[in-house]
């Protein structure tokens, strides 16, 4: 081979590596030019998005070049275009999760050549860039009332940004609406394991959603531990455990709960009433073992009677003290009259009932 021709060769070779670097190069003008116009409310979208994916276009050619494919500025700046269109595109969704999922190769990419660390601000960028796409399409989506969607949305902002704490609360929201309360009871905990200020509202909610959605009372139940741990001078968290046992017939664990309560505010309607309730529970259960009793067996329903009304005696001061606290607790009058007609003492019967009455519609 003569040497004109090898020069020749070698300056051909020479001026297609530049054409490739070039593609780099005006992928960067292009992405500086864009950087310079994003903020003008005035460019239309189409032409927003037809100046992205020409710069995308510069910056794909170099990405499959033999001389550039390993150049990580090549990458990056796909990335950059791919994520930019995947937020400005607030038209065509399917087409910004498409290109949402070209920038997320292009970043893997980029992470994997950028050895020098020198695509770092890109690499940021375009991480923010597809956060903020998919928080547009979750937004989106809530406006519309898609909430299925929109809790699939902030669910995967969750998933690429677990330190995006208010995108734990939406998707909770976003599942009690659609009733998917398992998935809001979830992100509710990661949310309130962040310790925000409204983190003993969110107990209330999952507790809630345990036991009137759910009707898994022991969930809630361990949710209102682990919240009354975290607030130990909240009540509710407490009465919620204690009107827990209550119900499960745990008598010395309801009494004990309740002590505690008693303990801190004697003064506290309700929780005389709690009080007056763990024997009130016992007494119904001891009318219903009593009336299994054969009648010819006078001995033990006499002594049946003895428990009902022992028990009976010791719920009435508390359902008395409740009603004192608070003359427009209607559980505790409502008991009082059920007490009192038990007794046959017509006289608080009727004035109970007058009582009661005369309290506001619920």
């Amino acid at each position: 081979m003569n040497k004109t021709l090898l020069t020749i060769l070698l300056a051909g070779s020479a001026s297609i590596a530049f054409a490739q670097k070039s593609e780099i190069t005006q992928a960067k003008n292009a992405w500086n030019l864009f950087q310079i116009s994003a903020g003008n409310n005035s460019v239309a979208l189409d032409k927003k998005l037809n100046d992205l994916k020409a710069g995308l276009q510069h910056a794909e050619a170099a990405t499959v070049h033999e001389k550039t494919k390993t150049a990580p500025d090549a990458w990056s700046h796909k990335a950059l275009f791919a994520s930019a269109i995947a937020v400005v595109d607030t038209v065509n969704l399917q087409n910004s999760e498409s290109f949402q999922k070209v920038a997320e190769e292009a970043l893997a990419k980029t992470k994997e050549l950028d050895t020098k660390n020198a695509e770092k601000e890109a690499i940021a960028t375009a991480e923010v860039n597809i956060q903020n796409a998919v928080k547009v399409r979750a937004y989106t989506a809530y406006n519309k009332k898609d909430y299925k969607n929109a809790q699939k949305y902030f669910e995967q902002i969750t998933a690429i940004n677990p330190k995006d704490t208010a995108m734990f609360k939406n998707a909770a929201v976003m599942a009690s609406l659609v009733q998917d309360y398992p998935a809001a009871i979830a992100n509710y905990k990661k949310y309130a394991a962040f310790n925000t200020a409204d983190a003993k509202e969110t107990y209330s909610e999952m507790v809630n959603l345990s036991m009137n959605h759910l009707k898994d009372t022991a969930a809630a139940v361990a949710i209102a531990k682990e919240a009354a741990a975290k607030f130990p001078t909240d009540d509710y968290f407490v009465q919620v455990e204690t009107q827990y046992y209550i119900n499960k017939g745990d008598i010395a664990k309801s009494e004990e709960m309740i002590d505690k309560l008693l303990a801190k505010n004697p003064n506290n309607s309700m929780y005389q009433y709690l009080k007056g309730d763990v024997y009130y529970k016992q007494a119904l259960a001891a009318q219903a073992a009593k009336n299994k009793i054969d009648i010819k067996k006078t001995k033990e329903i006499a002594a049946a009677d003895k428990k009902l009304v022992g028990l009976i005696d010791q719920a009435l001061p508390y359902y008395k003290k409740a009603a004192e606290l608070d003359p427009k607790n209607r559980a505790a009058l409502e008991s009082l009259q059920q007490i009192y007609g038990f007794k046959n003492d017509n006289a608080n019967y009727e004035a109970i009932k007058k009582q009661i009455a005369a309290l506001p519609a619920n």
